[in-house]
């Protein structure tokens, strides 16, 4: 192998490994935003706010089918 064909392959095989690791933190950047998207859906990571210093009825859900 000569020297250029060498450097060549090296080249190649580092803009490869740049390939994957954008490939990788682009992949884990969808799947968060996905599970992120799904723990909205589901209504979960929401603190629960305390209601002990509130009036009766306040906090509690709305009957809008009447």
């Amino acid at each position: 192998m000569d020297l250029v064909s060498m450097a060549a392959s090296i080249m190649a095989a580092k803009a490869g490994a740049l390939q994957q690791e954008v490939a990788t933190s682009t992949l884990k950047s969808n799947l968060d935003a996905q599970k992120s998207t799904v723990l909205t859906l589901l209504g979960a990571g929401q603190q629960a706010l305390s209601l002990a210093n509130v009036g009766p009825g306040v906090g509690g859900n709305l009957n809008i089918s009447a």
